[in-house]
């Protein structure tokens, strides 16, 4: 028989903190004046007609920490990225992007389908069918399990 010593310093975790309840979002006080700069330099992009570097600097350093009106306004640069490509485009500019750009890319599209418009809604579901393929379901795991939102 094992002994009782009496120890009870496992006790002075507070488990009440670990609560999914109470859990808030970092965010890094970052306002919408901050992601202006980026927005820009996607605009500009696109209005060359560059998608796919439009696409790459929206998916290489998305606002992750970022307050609400922030990501509310980068993601409708987003959705204006992804209506910007045509049908016949979308698999070369999935294929040329990294895993990690492809799950960031998944969080958008995930964030389309919640809040669909009338010109986005088709452009979406092709856009997920292209992700998928590159991606697999790894990525829709990643991208439903990661707190970190767009």
């Amino acid at each position: 028989m094992s002994k009782n010593t009496g120890a009870n310093k496992f006790r002075t975790v507070d488990v009440d903190d670990f609560d999914e309840d109470k859990f808030h979002d970092e965010t890094d006080g970052t306002d919408g004046a901050s992601v202006q700069p980026q927005i820009d330099e996607i605009k500009g992009f696109l209005n060359k007609g560059q998608n796919q570097d439009a696409l790459k600097a929206a998916l290489g350093n998305p606002p992750l920490a970022a307050d609400k009106a922030s990501k509310d306004k980068f993601f409708q640069q987003m959705v204006n990225v992804l209506t910007a490509f045509r049908a016949s485009e979308l698999d070369k500019a999935v294929n040329a992007l990294s895993p990690v750009e492809v799950d960031v890319l998944m969080k958008y599209l995930y964030r389309a389908f919640s809040e669909p418009s009338e010109k986005s809604c088709a452009i979406v579901l092709q856009w997920h069918e292209k992700a998928v393929a590159a991606g697999g379901l790894g990525s829709i795991v990643r991208t439903l399990t990661d707190r970190k939102t767009v």
